[in-house]
Order: C-alpha cells, then structure tokens, then sequence
C-alpha cells in the first residue's frame, strides 16, 4: 500500500527496514529500531458540544491524591486482555518503576489510561519509587497552590499589567476549535499558569508559543479525571470536576510545563538562541538528505526561518491536530531530549514528505504550502510512519560524519 507517495513499505513492513526515496534517490535504512511500530494508541480530538461557564477561584485548598486504576480491572472477564494495557499495566505497578522500559513501550504510543501517570514519570515530575509518589505529589501540588493564592490575593492591579494582558490576549487564541479550551473555567487555569510560569522564569519571561506548549498537559490530565474514557471528555460538563480535581490538573499542568521547557528554555530567552540553532541544523540534515530540494528552497529565495521557526517554537501544535501532536509526545518523552533533538529529525521528514510537490512550485506557492502544511487531516496512520521516517533520519545522521554531506 503506498501511503501519501512518501513512504514505500514492504509488504510485511516493519521499522527495522524502510525504503525512502528523494529526489529519485532511494535509502534503505537497515537499523535495530526499538521504537518506531505501526501499532499505536490515539487521543480523542477535542471537538464536540460547547460546554457551559462557570467561575473558577484561584486553587482550593484542598487537593486531590493521586489516584490511578487500572483499566484491566474493570475488563469484563470474558473480553480478551489488551497486550500493550498488560505491559504497561505490569511496569507501572512495580515498587520501582523500569525507566528504560516504561521508555521502551512509550515509544510506540501510550494508552490514554495510563497516559497522564506515565507522561508525569517520564518527564521527572514523578519519582520512579511509589513510595514517594504521593508525597511528592501533594507537596508540589501545595507549593504551587500556595504560590496562586499569594499572587492572585490582591486581584489583578496587583499583577504586571503588561505581561498579564498579553496572557488573556492569547488564552482565547489557543485552540479556538476546541470547546474544552474554549471553556471560561480552563482558560483561567491556563491564564494562571502562564503568568506563574513567567514570574518564575524572568529570564525569558511569556513568549507566545508557549501557551500552544501547555494545551496537550492540560487536556491528557482533564482526560484522566474522566478515567481515559475516548468521549468522556469531550461529553463531561467540566463543572462537574469539583475543585480539588481541577487544582491538580492545573499544579500538575504547571509543572509538567515547567518541565518541558526547562530542557528547551534557549528557544524563549531574549533572540530565541534555541530555535536559531535548531534552524540551522535542520537546513543542514535537509541539505545532507535531499540535496536537490534544499537548493530548490535556495534558488526560490526560501529561507528556512521563514517557515521553521513556527514549527520550532509552537512544536508543530499550530500543523496537527492536537490528537497527533499527543501521541507525537509519548515518542517524544521516551526518546532523549526528544523536544529538542528528535523534534529536529520530526520536522526534516514532514518536510521531506512534500519534496516532490515543493521542487514544482515558486517562492510564492511554498511560503503559502509550508505555512499551511496539509497536515491537520492526516490519519494517525501517516503520524506513526512520519514518526518511524524520523527515527531512521536520526540513526542514519546523528552525530554522521562529514563526509555523509551532499557537494
């Protein structure tokens, strides 16, 4: 089956052999992947009815323990067991979780039960022993309750004008298709959490951008409270979720954040030196890859900050549905520093993927095609395979030698 004209599989396709072509040039990856699969768990896009208003006071006092159950259990005895629940079901229970296991069967997609648990571990939010689990919990849950409180006490005089505006400027922008971002209630979480975020990090301060970053921990951590259930919460009236569940989806949702961009924090200090670095490299992989399209973009006066830094800075989230950049994540969380590395070799193939059509259009059509890719229909199909290409990239250059350079 040939799927988009870009990637070429074997009849039995399997990661560890991949057939590409550039430009009419073909390379066969013959790699041990551990990773890359077509079997794959999905998120729920967040569209449905529009969800009523409430107000939402700064956090509750009270916050909500940390709970997980597990989906095998409420399995009706007579329906099969899903593998890849029971493997995930085996490495979060152990006292001590496996890290480079639970990183291993990430890679491929995590089931949106255990996706909220499993992203908090990955990222370091959560520690590995669960006897410390919960303390850790609740402890970071207060620090950041106690800070809102403080800060948000004296009303919104008391805050910085400036930074604060911006903020509610772009909270309503942030996916605007979907009614759970649309709802008044989550937008003030998000409002709070940006604005804490930026008083915490002076250095680089609110960047737009960043508010895109914070949707896909908010809207994993709201699905949780709704128990994984694939419509539950698109469905769920959101002020339903009493308080105390809705506070730490929000501390949760902050430091999740925090963490994230603590390990790309060069792509918001003043210049964006990050993204400026990652820029290059990427020009340079597309270059080594598929010659004949980097030169095409440079002949057209394309240059690849034009459409680049958008897909750098917002991590794609403004090119795919949110249903895709969340499964994106679970690759990304399991591979290291996948937002900053792996994120590189993500964007190299989605561009690859339109080289053909890129090399018979001028400057004017690209710029309109890249800041519009046809990316937000793809089927998680096409996200998988974009995901494996990725990886193969990465084996075949990472650290290649020079001599790997196209002249």
């Amino acid at each position: 089956m040939e799927s988009s004209g870009f990637w070429r599989r074997t009849p039995a396709f399997t990661p560890s052999k991949i057939h590409v072509e550039y430009s009419g040039q073909t390379i066969t990856a013959d790699t041990a992947v551990r990773g890359p699969s077509l079997q794959r768990t999905s998120s729920p896009e967040p569209t449905s009815r529009p969800l009523t208003a409430t107000s939402q006071s700064p956090l509750s006092d009270q916050l909500s323990p940390l709970s997980i159950q597990s989906p095998l259990s409420a399995q009706s005895p007579h329906m099969p067991v899903d593998p890849t629940l029971e493997k995930f079901h085996g490495a979060l229970g152990a006292a001590t979780i496996d890290l480079a296991l639970l990183q291993k069967l990430s890679w491929t997609g995590v089931p949106r039960e255990y996706r909220a648990i499993t992203w908090q571990l990955l990222m370091g939010y959560l520690p590995l022993a669960s006897t410390r689990r919960a303390g850790t919990l609740q402890r970071k849950r207060k620090e950041y309750g106690d800070w809102v409180r403080q800060t948000f006490a004296r009303g919104e005089d008391a805050l910085d004008r400036v930074l604060w505006r911006q903020i509610q400027v772009d909270v309503p922008r942030t996916s605007p298709g979907s009614p759970v971002f649309q709802h008044p209630r989550v937008q003030r979480c998000l409002e709070r959490i940006l604005y804490a975020w930026a008083a915490r990090h002076p250095a680089s301060g609110y960047v737009q951008g960043i508010n895109d970053l914070l949707t896909p921990f908010v809207y994993v951590f709201l699905e949780a409270e709704c128990n994984g259930d694939t419509t539950a919460l698109d469905r769920a009236d959101l002020d339903a979720i009493d308080d105390a569940r809705m506070d730490g989806v929000e501390a949760d949702s902050f430091w999740s954040l925090s963490k994230l961009l603590d390990g790309i924090q060069d792509n918001y200090t003043h210049a964006q030196p990050g993204i400026q670095r990652q820029i290059v490299k990427l020009k340079d992989l597309v270059t080594r890859v598929d010659h004949a399209l980097a030169a095409h973009l440079h002949n057209e006066g394309v240059e690849f900050v034009q459409f680049a830094f958008r897909w750098i800075n917002c991590l794609l989230m403004r090119e795919l549905r949110l249903a895709s950049i969340i499964r994106m994540w679970d690759t990304y969380l399991a591979e290291p520093n996948g937002f900053a590395t792996f994120h590189i070799y993500v964007c190299a193939a989605m561009l690859l993927k339109w080289s053909a059509q890129l090399r018979a259009m001028d400057f004017q059509q690209i710029m309109l095609f890249l800041q519009q890719p046809p990316a937000l229909q793809w089927p998680a199909e096409d996200v998988e395979l974009l995901l494996s290409e990725a990886y193969m990239l990465k084996c075949l250059y990472h650290d290649a030698p020079r001599h790997l350079h196209k002249n």
